[in-house]
């Protein structure tokens, strides 16, 4: 999907809204954007929830272990691990990001440019903090940003 785009990810715990940076990650944004439509992410669990450092989910498996089986080439970036941003978690390989994201809690600058960040939140921060291990996205969706939503 082309153009400036959000992701509306429904979950137990509430309503999480994205603004997706296609400028820096586009390759990401296109794929996570392809899942998302196609409905990849529902109902998945997110499996690892660190408090003050990550929300992670996006794993068919839920164990931390599966993806949708397409690897992405990273598209490591300038933006800054603050609150809020949205980045696509990897093993050791730095091309080895699928379908598994994660939401940081707070600013970790020890992991820019590191990941590939492909997105920031712009509303649910309240959510964030009583999210725990297990809790899912009931649904997801990709809509095109309106001048409303920017952050």
């Amino acid at each position: 999907m082309n153009g400036e785009t959000i992701a509306v990810l429904e979950t137990t715990k509430g309503t999480l809204t994205f603004r997706f940076y296609h400028e820096d990650a586009p390759v990401t944004c296109a794929r996570i954007s392809q899942l998302i439509t196609e409905g990849f992410y529902h109902n998945l669990t997110f499996h690892r929830v660190i408090p003050g450092f990550v929300i992670q989910g996006g794993d068919p498996l839920g164990n931390g272990t599966g993806g949708s089986g397409k690897k992405l080439p990273a598209e490591f970036n300038k933006r800054k691990h603050v609150r809020g941003t949205l980045a696509m978690a990897r093993a050791q390989d730095p091309n080895s990001a699928d379908s598994q994201f994660y939401i940081a809690l707070a600013a970790h600058p020890h992991l820019d440019e590191q990941y590939t960040v492909f997105g920031q939140l712009i509303e649910g921060d309240e959510i964030l903090d009583t999210m725990t291990a297990g809790d899912s996205i009931t649904s997801a969706s990709i809509r095109p940003l309106t001048p409303t939503l920017e952050a």
